[in-house]
């Protein structure tokens, strides 16, 4: 799950985006509604936890140009009072969900998967060149082979996927297949990485190094 938290309390954004990150999701955090609009273009997230009050513009004006732009990404709100004019408004603008400040860390979590599940499209199967992921079975085929994978390759391998012909750092990969408490190196990494490339040589896929940034996965045309 990638989630674009917005929130301009640089303390409570600090504390929401350790305790998703440790529920294994890759969270961006932005602190203003214009810097909300530009990940919002640039990056390919599974839900949004947007904070009505901004500095530069209201929270709901940010989920309104989403909509007008015909995004149906999940959005939940954070409002920082009971008010039910901003929760009719929110629903009417196109919002999914809301939580009240303050709220508890693990509901929000809780609130966040459940939002996703309902909106995620039905398919488990991911296709790129010859390759097949299903993940509901955790079977991987390529060219019509089953091909095991370990946990952590296959975690690796799923993420790369979902970002697709985009560059991810080590320590991105990191947060988003780590469970909270466990710990992984960034040499780990790069040997589950090298194995990754060894299973998938005959899948007209590559992981590609971007020397400084990270890896990169696309399809290898014939």
């Amino acid at each position: 799950m990638h989630i674009l938290l917005v929130e301009d309390d640089k303390i409570l954004a600090e504390g929401l985006s350790q305790m998703l990150r440790g529920n294994g999701m890759l969270v961006d955090v932005v602190h203003t509604g214009s810097d909300a609009g530009f990940v919002l273009q640039h990056q390919q997230l599974s839900a949004m936890v947007l904070d009505i009050g901004l500095p530069d513009t209201d929270g709901l004006e940010v989920l309104r140009k989403l909509r007008a732009g015909g995004s149906n990404l999940p959005v939940l709100l954070l409002i920082a009072r009971d008010a039910i004019s901003d929760r009719v408004r929110g629903f009417d603008l196109g919002a999914d969900d809301y939580l009240v400040k303050p709220f508890s860390t693990l509901e929000l979590v809780a609130r966040l998967k459940a939002l996703v599940r309902r909106t995620a499209p039905r398919t488990s199967e991911t296709r790129l060149g010859l390759l097949v992921l299903d993940s509901h079975t955790k079977r991987l085929m390529i060219n019509g082979h089953l091909v095991d994978l370990s946990v952590r390759e296959w975690n690796i391998l799923e993420y790369l996927l979902q970002q697709e012909s985009r560059v991810v750092s080590k320590q991105q990969i990191i947060d988003a297949i780590l469970p909270h408490g466990e710990d992984l190196t960034l040499n780990a990494i790069e040997v589950y990485v090298s194995r990754l490339r060894l299973k998938l040589a005959d899948a007209q896929v590559a992981i590609k190094t971007i020397r400084g940034f990270g890896y990169m996965l696309e399809e290898q045309k014939v």
